[in-house]
């Protein structure tokens, strides 16, 4: 019989998220901060059935557990450093989010937005998400706020520490080809904005001005730069990759 600092388990994905976000830059450091930011769970092999979702209409939000199957190789380290803190101080890494753990498992509390059935495929809504296209999901479970919002506790160093948010505007170029794209993509300037407000670029960077940033939204590439002002949205340019223009954002 195997020791318990021996045992392997092995887990199978229940489902894969189509998001919003194509690479791990600019993805929200925590779930909620971006409303906008819709996105769909799709279930897979023996998950893919009405039954297994019955009475899942009956709630508002869902515990979301996940692989952060990006950094799979970049491996951990004991302690990290919160970009909520500047990046310039060390806590132990089970002190924080990180997505560096020895096991890289997140959990995301997120909104249910509603079911489809498309064909013989269930999918499921979600709303504030903060997971990159192709995330494989383990399990999900319903949020239960009797049990789950504990409004005595403490919160550690991110107690009293508001999210950090900039003022985003559009240049005339690009307020242009946001017009040029109509309803392609719902809400598109409003994600747009609330990603950018919460400054994704690195802690270390601080406020640097007139530094140029590049983020992938659906099969967009967006450069925005940084001002004494807050930042400026200069460039929205479509992407000619597996995506074409009519393309729906989670084709």
């Amino acid at each position: 019989m195997a020791s318990a600092d021996s045992t392997v388990f092995e887990f199978h994905p229940i489902g894969i998220i189509h998001s919003p976000y194509r690479e791990k830059f600019a993805v929200p450091r925590q779930p909620g901060l971006v409303s906008a930011a819709i996105g769909e769970l799709q279930l897979l092999g023996d998950c893919n059935r009405e039954e297994a979702l019955r009475g899942l209409e009956d709630f508002s939000h869902l515990w979301i557990t996940f692989v952060f199957h990006q950094v799979l190789e970049q491996g951990w380290k004991p302690t990290v450093r919160p970009p909520r803190l500047g990046g310039n101080q060390r806590l132990g890494v089970f002190a924080t989010r990180s997505p560096f753990r020895p096991n890289p498992i997140g959990l995301s509390v997120v909104e249910f937005k509603g079911l489809e059935k498309r064909g013989r495929q269930w999918v499921i809504l979600l709303g504030g998400i903060d997971l990159v296209e192709g995330t494989p999901v383990l399990d999900i479970k319903p949020y239960v706020p009797y049990a789950d919002a504990l409004p005595n506790a403490r919160g550690g160093f991110t107690d009293n520490l508001s999210p950090p948010t900039v003022a985003v505007a559009f240049s005339a170029a690009s307020a242009a080809q946001l017009h040029a794209l109509g309803d392609r993509i719902p809400h598109l300037t409003l994600l747009i904005e609330q990603v950018i407000a919460q400054q994704p670029q690195p802690a270390y960077h601080g406020n640097l001005q007139d530094r140029l940033y590049g983020m992938r939204l659906y099969d967009l590439n967006i450069r925005w730069r940084n001002t004494a002002a807050g930042c400026v949205v200069e460039d929205i340019q479509l992407i000619s990759d597996e995506y074409s223009p009519s393309a729906t954002p989670f084709s």
